[in-house]
């Protein structure tokens, strides 16, 4: 029953899309987001909204129970998605095709594929899910050229070192919703910036998957952990930090 009617807020959430409000800058932290908890599975609501280049934006976390049933196979119209795995095994089936993914796995997933996501282990799976719409027309040949849904485990990935930590990089390219979409992750050894501050057009995610980090964006001063993220407006000055002398790292998500 409470899987149905989290199904059923989401229909009632595109009805409403016209009279969603701007996502505010700022840090959004695990702790506060409110739980609904299911027979197998709890979930999160995160932020809805919309932002410079996007007209829809939503976000939200979900923990798949050991033994959950797989979420139902479906394909979303004109809704893109990236899925970011946050603990757990992932089993992904996109199109009948099949990955296993681990913590730090990612999909992007474009519109009208078919898709279904269950726990593969034996402890708990949780994943960050975000759902995005264009304010410009979707362009599905666009995201097919630029290579489709991806589904990427973080160890194929290389990790490069530089003189501040290590970087990891996942994608870099358009999609059917954006004119760009990139992604990366970035460890830092030392307290300290990862760069010099700075503003660029794309709207910008940071989601800290370990450590202490800080973030100041337009001014003002901002501090997240361990599964907290950082929402940086299109053309605003910002920039992170390591918080301590204990390595950090943190996902990087930027579009336009």
């Amino acid at each position: 029953m409470k899987i149905a009617v989290f199904c059923v807020s989401y229909f009632l959430t595109f009805t409403t899309m016209a009279q969603l409000k701007p996502v505010n800058s700022g840090v959004y932290k695990w702790s506060d987001h409110p739980v609904q908890v299911g027979e197998d599975r709890e979930s999160r609501k995160i932020l809805e909204g919309t932002s410079t280049h996007l007209a829809y934006l939503e976000m939200h976390a979900t923990t798949q129970f050991p033994g959950a049933k797989p979420s139902t196979a479906h394909a979303n119209d004109d809704i893109e998605e990236c899925i970011i795995v946050k603990e757990g095994t992932m089993k992904v089936i996109i199109e009948g095709s099949s990955v296993i993914l681990g913590a730090g796995g990612v999909i992007l997933l474009m519109p009208k594929q078919m898709h279904s996501v269950e726990n593969a282990g034996n402890s708990n799976l949780t994943y960050y899910v975000m759902r995005y719409k264009s304010k410009k027309q979707m362009e599905i040949a666009r995201g097919e050229a630029a290579g489709g849904s991806l589904m990427l485990n973080a160890d194929s990935l290389t990790l490069k070192p530089n003189s501040r930590g290590v970087v990891r990089r996942y994608f870099d390219r358009p999609t059917a919703m954006c004119d760009r979409f990139e992604m990366h992750m970035t460890e830092l050894n030392t307290k300290g910036p990862s760069h010099e501050p700075h503003a660029h057009e794309e709207t910008e995610i940071v989601m800290v998957l370990s450590g202490k980090t800080e973030m100041t964006i337009d001014n003002t001063e901002y501090n997240g952990t361990a599964g907290d993220f950082y929402f940086i407006n299109s053309q605003l000055m910002h920039g992170v930090r390591n918080a301590s002398n204990e390595p950090c790292s943190y996902f990087i998500m930027i579009w336009k």
